[in-house]
């Protein structure tokens, strides 16, 4: 997420045949000599017969991937004196090479455009494929380049390279109509808690029996949710851009992702790491966005318990033996559970099948700690038949998707300057000032510390949602009426 400057030096010296390269490569680097040495051959140009070491600087820095193809190419022939390097001065080079000389797409161009910027680069040469991709950044001149030959030429002032694409905006895309709030027959305190949730940007839990319409619930959270700002749309691309997902039709992300994994995923998958470099996780691709958790008593234990921290610090940091790989990771966690495994644990129309134990055991998968770091907590109940086929339609996600910019925009008038746009990401030491309470309000929150047994991190979230309720109201203070609403969505005894 964050590029580093790379030097890339060649030295040819007399001795047998050979190429080398040094720095702390990754083995994909390593195999940059055979894709390197093709390519040139391709273009036409004359390989040295002579000992080729590249260095890749500064050397105690892990070098991965293949975007360094492009300028280990260029260094070589620099030194051969087919390049001027002159040239080369204040130019950074990112591309994967084919054996044939094409220039492919590369991950990450993104925040390497942007590191460029920052450390005074002039230029960046980049796959014409990411060019889009680069020209988000300003400041700094793109060079889109298909072929190591069109590079060779320009470098050489033979040619000229196309113009680069012009930036392109991003706009915020709204849900489909097949995806409408107003779908949703009955449940009025579910929809309730829903506008809260996207209004703040509070994690929630519904639970309920099968087929009471929670995943439905969920899924149209995303058409309620206030558009991206330009800086969280381009935080979000960087993050795609490294994960290899941005699509090559669509240069930058303009919809807060809305991310749904199985609930098979393992930990890894979950909140990140793997093999090699550690890559992102479902938790950091929902960056800005809903993470959804469907049968979430389903999930790995482990996986479900790695979640606590980046919930509480908006970021995941994935360490290894001899580096730590930080990827951001500020979400809104919606889950779905079942009251107990046959899911009709309490219902008025089907009888619970499941032994005590097994209700006891399915409800503890989801810990304490867990349960403390959900803002809402909600009954999804099953529809009634008036409700399933006589209730009149409600409000549409266009019209509760107003009331909830109104909140946000709010919210980011108090919270300006600060980094932070939502409600719940106050901080517990600006608590007091942000959430200004009543004197009624206060009390009401410190008789609910010992009537209900809030914990600290819980009354800090149970204020964080009552400023909330008192956004959506236009309240300037939050009052009493606006702490019970928000005490009425915590959860004590897990799912129910």
């Amino acid at each position: 997420m964050e590029g580093h400057p790379v030097d890339v030096e060649v030295s040819i010296a007399q001795g047998l045949p050979s190429f080398a390269v040094v720095g702390l490569p990754d083995l994909a680097v390593q195999e940059a000599r055979e894709r390197v040495r093709a390519a040139i051959q391709s273009s036409d140009e004359q390989w040295p017969m002579r000992r080729v070491v590249v260095n890749l600087s500064p050397a105690h820095l892990r070098k991965a991937g293949s975007g360094f193809d492009l300028a280990m190419a260029v260094g070589v022939l620099a030194a051969c004196g087919r390049v001027p390097q002159e040239r080369l001065r204040g130019l950074c080079l990112i591309g994967e090479l084919s054996l044939d000389g094409a220039v492919r797409r590369v991950r990450g161009v993104l925040p390497s455009a942007l590191a460029a910027r920052r450390h005074g680069r002039r230029a960046v040469m980049v796959p014409a494929a990411n060019a889009h991709e680069a020209a988000l950044v300003e400041g700094v001149e793109v060079l889109p380049v298909e072929h190591l030959a069109e590079a060779v030429r320009f470098l050489r002032g033979e040619s000229d390279l196309a113009r680069p694409p012009a930036p392109v905006a991003g706009g915020a895309a709204v849900a489909s109509d097949e995806a409408d709030l107003a779908d949703v027959r009955g449940q009025s305190m579910a929809k309730r808690a829903l506008e809260l949730a996207a209004a703040g940007g509070h994690n929630m839990l519904m639970t309920g029996p099968p087929g009471a319409g929670k995943t439905m619930l969920a899924r149209r959270l995303a058409g309620i949710l206030p558009p991206l700002e330009p800086e969280e749309a381009f935080e979000l691309t960087g993050m795609y851009s490294v994960a290899g997902l941005l699509p090559e039709d669509r240069p930058i992300v303009s919809e807060r992702p809305f991310r749904a994994p199985h609930h098979s995923i393992s930990t890894a998958g979950l909140v990140g790491g793997g093999g090699g470099l550690p890559q992102p996780g479902e938790a950091s691709l929902a960056h800005r966005g809903v993470l959804f958790l469907d049968e979430v008593a389903e999930f790995r234990r482990d996986a479900l318990e790695a979640l606590r921290g980046p919930l509480e610090d908006g970021t995941v940091t994935i360490v290894r033996a001899r580096w730590a790989v930080t990827y951001p990771c500020r979400i809104q966690l919606v889950a779905a559970s079942n009251p107990c495994p046959c899911g009709y644990f309490d219902d008025h129309v089907k009888a619970c099948e499941c032994l005590p134990g097994a209700v006891a055991a399915y409800r503890g998968r989801l810990s304490g700690p867990m349960l403390d770091r959900i803002d809402l907590g909600v009954r999804v109940t099953r529809l009634t038949r008036e409700e399933l086929f006589g209730a009149a339609e409600g409000e549409s996600s266009e019209a509760v998707r107003e009331r909830v910019a109104a909140a946000r925009a709010v919210q980011a008038e108090r919270l300006a300057g600060s980094g932070r746009t939502s409600n719940a990401e106050i901080p517990p030491r600006e608590l007091a000032r942000v959430c200004e309470l009543t004197p009624s309000a206060r009390r009401a929150s410190e008789a609910a510390v010992d009537r209900i047994g809030l914990s600290a991190r819980g009354a800090h979230r149970a204020i964080r949602v009552a400023r909330t309720v008192a956004d959506l109201a236009g309240h300037g203070s939050v009052g009493p009426e606006d702490v019970e609403e928000a005490l009425w969505y915590r959860f004590l005894d897990g799912p129910r």
